[in-house]
Protein backbone atom coordinates (compact mmCIF):
# COMPACT_ATOMS: atom_id res chain seq x y z
CA UNK A 1 0.00 0.00 0.00
CA UNK A 2 1.46 3.37 -1.00
CA UNK A 3 1.63 6.07 1.59
CA UNK A 4 -0.30 9.28 1.12
CA UNK A 5 1.94 12.30 0.46
CA UNK A 6 2.66 14.39 3.52
CA UNK A 7 0.81 17.72 3.22
CA UNK A 8 3.00 20.83 3.27
CA UNK A 9 3.30 22.65 6.56
CA UNK A 10 1.11 25.71 6.85
CA UNK A 11 2.81 29.04 7.31
CA UNK A 12 2.21 30.66 10.65
CA UNK A 13 0.01 33.76 10.37
CA UNK A 14 1.48 37.15 11.20
CA UNK A 15 1.81 37.91 14.89
CA UNK A 16 -1.52 38.98 16.31
CA UNK A 17 -3.54 37.44 13.49
CA UNK A 18 -3.31 33.92 14.94
CA UNK A 19 -4.80 35.03 18.23
CA UNK A 20 -7.66 36.78 16.48
CA UNK A 21 -8.48 33.81 14.30
CA UNK A 22 -8.11 31.45 17.24
CA UNK A 23 -10.55 33.57 19.21
CA UNK A 24 -13.03 33.51 16.33
CA UNK A 25 -12.77 29.74 16.08
CA UNK A 26 -13.19 29.33 19.83
CA UNK A 27 -16.28 31.52 19.75
CA UNK A 28 -17.68 29.40 16.92
CA UNK A 29 -17.06 26.19 18.87
CA UNK A 30 -18.74 27.68 21.94
CA UNK A 31 -21.74 28.76 19.87
CA UNK A 32 -22.07 25.32 18.28
CA UNK A 33 -21.82 23.66 21.69
CA UNK A 34 -24.60 25.92 22.94
CA UNK A 35 -26.72 24.95 19.95
CA UNK A 36 -26.12 21.26 20.73
CA UNK A 37 -27.07 21.82 24.39
CA UNK A 38 -30.32 23.51 23.34
CA UNK A 39 -31.07 20.60 20.99
CA UNK A 40 -30.74 18.15 23.88
CA UNK A 41 -32.66 20.28 26.38
CA UNK A 42 -36.36 19.54 26.00
CA UNK A 43 -38.57 22.58 26.43
CA UNK A 44 -35.70 25.06 26.28
CA UNK A 45 -33.02 26.28 28.70
CA UNK A 46 -32.63 29.42 30.76
CA UNK A 47 -29.58 31.64 30.33
CA UNK A 48 -28.21 30.35 33.64
CA UNK A 49 -28.65 26.72 32.53
CA UNK A 50 -26.91 27.40 29.22
CA UNK A 51 -24.01 29.17 30.92
CA UNK A 52 -23.58 26.46 33.55
CA UNK A 53 -23.79 23.60 31.04
CA UNK A 54 -20.98 25.16 28.99
CA UNK A 55 -18.90 26.54 31.84
CA UNK A 56 -19.29 30.10 30.54
CA UNK A 57 -19.91 33.45 32.24
CA UNK A 58 -23.57 34.47 31.77
CA UNK A 59 -22.47 37.55 29.81
CA UNK A 60 -20.56 35.41 27.30
CA UNK A 61 -23.40 32.93 26.98
CA UNK A 62 -25.87 35.78 26.41
CA UNK A 63 -23.67 37.35 23.72
CA UNK A 64 -23.42 34.05 21.85
CA UNK A 65 -27.13 33.35 22.22
CA UNK A 66 -28.17 36.74 20.86
CA UNK A 67 -25.81 36.29 17.90
CA UNK A 68 -27.37 32.89 17.16
CA UNK A 69 -30.81 34.43 17.61
CA UNK A 70 -30.07 37.18 15.07
CA UNK A 71 -29.11 34.49 12.54
CA UNK A 72 -32.24 32.46 13.27
CA UNK A 73 -30.48 29.45 14.81
CA UNK A 74 -32.03 29.94 18.27
CA UNK A 75 -35.15 31.66 19.55
CA UNK A 76 -36.05 33.24 22.86
CA UNK A 77 -39.34 32.82 24.72
CA UNK A 78 -39.59 36.07 26.67
CA UNK A 79 -42.61 34.94 28.65
CA UNK A 80 -40.78 31.99 30.20
CA UNK A 81 -37.20 33.28 29.70
CA UNK A 82 -36.22 30.14 27.78
CA UNK A 83 -33.86 29.70 24.86
CA UNK A 84 -34.46 26.93 22.31
CA UNK A 85 -33.43 25.82 18.81
CA UNK A 86 -34.58 28.13 16.01
CA UNK A 87 -36.08 27.44 12.60
CA UNK A 88 -32.83 27.91 10.69
CA UNK A 89 -31.15 25.15 12.69
CA UNK A 90 -34.03 22.87 11.73
CA UNK A 91 -33.58 23.81 8.07
CA UNK A 92 -29.89 22.90 8.18
CA UNK A 93 -30.61 19.63 9.98
CA UNK A 94 -33.40 18.74 7.55
CA UNK A 95 -31.05 19.30 4.61
CA UNK A 96 -28.55 16.86 6.13
CA UNK A 97 -31.25 14.26 6.76
CA UNK A 98 -32.59 14.68 3.22
CA UNK A 99 -29.26 14.37 1.45
CA UNK A 100 -27.43 11.77 3.56
CA UNK A 101 -26.60 8.58 1.74
CA UNK A 102 -25.39 5.61 3.82
CA UNK A 103 -23.22 4.30 0.98
CA UNK A 104 -21.50 7.63 0.41
CA UNK A 105 -21.00 8.17 4.15
CA UNK A 106 -19.77 4.64 4.83
CA UNK A 107 -17.49 4.06 1.84
CA UNK A 108 -14.35 5.86 3.16
CA UNK A 109 -14.64 3.93 6.42
CA UNK A 110 -15.24 0.70 4.50
CA UNK A 111 -12.02 1.24 2.55
CA UNK A 112 -10.00 1.77 5.72
CA UNK A 113 -11.62 -1.27 7.31
CA UNK A 114 -10.73 -3.43 4.31
CA UNK A 115 -7.09 -2.31 4.50
CA UNK A 116 -6.92 -2.95 8.25
CA UNK A 117 -8.74 -6.30 8.24
CA UNK A 118 -7.62 -7.67 4.88
CA UNK A 119 -11.11 -9.01 4.05
CA UNK A 120 -14.01 -7.77 1.91
CA UNK A 121 -16.33 -5.23 3.51
CA UNK A 122 -20.07 -5.07 2.77
CA UNK A 123 -22.89 -2.63 3.49
CA UNK A 124 -26.49 -3.86 3.58
CA UNK A 125 -29.96 -2.69 4.60
CA UNK A 126 -33.08 -4.60 5.62
CA UNK A 127 -36.12 -5.03 3.42
CA UNK A 128 -38.78 -7.31 4.88
CA UNK A 129 -37.23 -10.63 5.80
CA UNK A 130 -34.09 -10.09 3.76
CA UNK A 131 -30.94 -7.98 3.76
CA UNK A 132 -29.97 -6.26 0.51
CA UNK A 133 -26.31 -5.52 -0.20
CA UNK A 134 -25.76 -1.93 -1.36
CA UNK A 135 -21.99 -1.80 -1.66
CA UNK A 136 -18.81 -3.81 -1.27
CA UNK A 137 -15.12 -2.98 -0.99
CA UNK A 138 -13.31 -6.13 -2.11
CA UNK A 139 -10.08 -7.23 -0.50
CA UNK A 140 -6.93 -8.07 -2.48
CA UNK A 141 -6.82 -11.75 -1.57
CA UNK A 142 -7.04 -14.23 -4.43
CA UNK A 143 -9.72 -16.14 -2.51
CA UNK A 144 -12.33 -13.61 -1.38
CA UNK A 145 -16.03 -13.24 -0.80
CA UNK A 146 -17.61 -11.42 -3.75
CA UNK A 147 -21.10 -9.95 -3.36
CA UNK A 148 -22.81 -8.01 -6.14
CA UNK A 149 -24.81 -4.94 -5.03
CA UNK A 150 -28.49 -5.85 -5.08
CA UNK A 151 -27.88 -9.39 -3.80
CA UNK A 152 -30.45 -10.48 -1.21
CA UNK A 153 -29.80 -12.80 1.72
CA UNK A 154 -32.07 -14.09 4.53
CA UNK A 155 -31.85 -12.20 7.79
CA UNK A 156 -31.62 -15.18 10.13
CA UNK A 157 -28.46 -16.76 8.72
CA UNK A 158 -26.38 -13.94 7.22
CA UNK A 159 -23.98 -11.74 9.17
CA UNK A 160 -25.60 -8.46 8.14
CA UNK A 161 -29.07 -9.93 8.64
CA UNK A 162 -28.34 -11.21 12.13
CA UNK A 163 -26.77 -7.88 13.07
CA UNK A 164 -29.92 -6.06 11.94
CA UNK A 165 -32.14 -8.57 13.75
CA UNK A 166 -30.14 -8.15 16.96
CA UNK A 167 -31.21 -4.49 17.09
CA UNK A 168 -34.93 -5.28 16.86
CA UNK A 169 -37.33 -5.71 19.75
CA UNK A 170 -39.01 -9.00 20.63
CA UNK A 171 -42.30 -8.07 18.93
CA UNK A 172 -40.64 -7.17 15.62
CA UNK A 173 -38.48 -10.30 15.79
CA UNK A 174 -41.51 -12.54 16.36
CA UNK A 175 -43.40 -10.89 13.52
CA UNK A 176 -40.54 -11.40 11.05
CA UNK A 177 -39.99 -15.02 12.05
CA UNK A 178 -43.70 -15.76 11.84
CA UNK A 179 -43.94 -14.24 8.36
CA UNK A 180 -40.70 -15.50 6.78
CA UNK A 181 -39.75 -18.58 8.80
CA UNK A 182 -36.22 -19.89 9.40
CA UNK A 183 -35.32 -21.99 6.34
CA UNK A 184 -32.19 -24.11 6.67
CA UNK A 185 -29.45 -23.28 4.17
CA UNK A 186 -26.57 -25.23 5.72
CA UNK A 187 -26.09 -27.66 8.60
CA UNK A 188 -25.10 -24.69 10.78
CA UNK A 189 -28.19 -22.54 10.09
CA UNK A 190 -30.07 -21.70 13.30
CA UNK A 191 -33.66 -22.83 12.69
CA UNK A 192 -34.97 -22.79 16.28
CA UNK A 193 -36.43 -19.34 17.13
CA UNK A 194 -35.31 -19.55 20.77
CA UNK A 195 -31.76 -20.57 19.86
CA UNK A 196 -31.58 -17.77 17.30
CA UNK A 197 -32.97 -15.25 19.77
CA UNK A 198 -30.33 -16.18 22.38
CA UNK A 199 -27.65 -15.83 19.72
CA UNK A 200 -28.97 -12.36 18.82
CA UNK A 201 -28.95 -11.27 22.47
CA UNK A 202 -25.27 -12.19 22.68
CA UNK A 203 -24.67 -10.35 19.41
CA UNK A 204 -26.31 -7.18 20.73
CA UNK A 205 -24.30 -7.32 23.96
CA UNK A 206 -20.90 -7.68 22.28
CA UNK A 207 -21.74 -5.27 19.43
CA UNK A 208 -21.44 -7.62 16.46
CA UNK A 209 -23.11 -10.72 15.00
CA UNK A 210 -21.43 -13.80 13.51
CA UNK A 211 -22.34 -15.95 10.53
CA UNK A 212 -20.35 -19.14 11.07
CA UNK A 213 -21.03 -20.94 7.76
CA UNK A 214 -24.76 -20.51 8.45
CA UNK A 215 -25.54 -18.99 5.04
CA UNK A 216 -22.92 -20.67 2.86
CA UNK A 217 -20.52 -23.53 3.57
CA UNK A 218 -16.94 -22.30 3.79
CA UNK A 219 -17.82 -18.65 4.49
CA UNK A 220 -17.47 -16.86 7.84
CA UNK A 221 -18.65 -13.36 8.51
CA UNK A 222 -18.97 -10.77 11.27
CA UNK A 223 -21.28 -7.75 11.11
CA UNK A 224 -22.26 -4.70 13.15
CA UNK A 225 -25.19 -2.29 13.05
CA UNK A 226 -25.38 1.33 11.91
CA UNK A 227 -28.07 3.34 13.72
CA UNK A 228 -30.10 6.41 12.77
CA UNK A 229 -30.91 9.44 14.92
CA UNK A 230 -33.76 7.57 16.64
CA UNK A 231 -31.50 4.67 17.61
CA UNK A 232 -33.11 2.41 15.01
CA UNK A 233 -31.04 0.05 12.81
CA UNK A 234 -30.60 1.60 9.37
CA UNK A 235 -27.86 -0.61 7.87
CA UNK A 236 -25.11 -3.08 8.74
CA UNK A 237 -21.41 -3.40 7.93
CA UNK A 238 -19.78 -6.80 7.55
CA UNK A 239 -16.41 -8.44 6.97
CA UNK A 240 -16.50 -11.80 5.21
CA UNK A 241 -14.03 -14.33 3.91
CA UNK A 242 -13.18 -18.02 3.54
CA UNK A 243 -13.53 -20.05 6.72
CA UNK A 244 -10.08 -21.57 6.08
CA UNK A 245 -8.54 -18.12 6.55
CA UNK A 246 -10.67 -16.85 9.43
CA UNK A 247 -9.96 -18.55 12.74
CA UNK A 248 -12.12 -18.02 15.82
CA UNK A 249 -9.56 -15.55 17.19
CA UNK A 250 -9.44 -13.61 13.92
CA UNK A 251 -13.22 -13.59 13.67
CA UNK A 252 -13.36 -11.99 17.12
CA UNK A 253 -10.84 -9.33 16.10
CA UNK A 254 -12.86 -8.63 12.96
CA UNK A 255 -15.98 -8.21 15.07
CA UNK A 256 -14.25 -5.68 17.30
CA UNK A 257 -13.04 -3.73 14.26
CA UNK A 258 -16.54 -3.76 12.81
CA UNK A 259 -18.03 -2.49 16.06
CA UNK A 260 -15.69 0.51 15.95
CA UNK A 261 -16.25 1.13 12.23
CA UNK A 262 -20.05 0.94 12.56
CA UNK A 263 -19.90 3.43 15.43
CA UNK A 264 -17.96 5.84 13.19
CA UNK A 265 -20.50 5.51 10.37
CA UNK A 266 -23.35 5.94 12.87
CA UNK A 267 -21.78 9.19 14.06
CA UNK A 268 -21.21 10.49 10.52
CA UNK A 269 -24.78 9.51 9.64
CA UNK A 270 -26.09 11.61 12.53
CA UNK A 271 -27.28 8.55 14.42
CA UNK A 272 -26.90 7.17 17.90
CA UNK A 273 -26.87 3.68 19.33
CA UNK A 274 -30.06 2.74 21.16
CA UNK A 275 -29.72 2.22 24.90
Amino acid sequence: MTKSPVPPLRKRPPKGEEGERGGQVRSLVKALNILSALAEGEGGLTLTEVAQSQGLPPSTAHRLLTTLQQEGFVRFDGEHALWSVGARAFTVGAAFARDRDPVRIARPIMRRLMEDAGESVNLAVREGGEAIFLAQVECRQMMRAHTTPGTRVPLHCSGVGKALLSALGQEDFDRLISRHGLPQLTERTLTDPEVLRRDLIVSAERGYAIDDEEHAVGLRCAASVIFDEAGEPVAALSLSGPAARISDERLQRMGQMLREAAALVTGDYGGKKSV
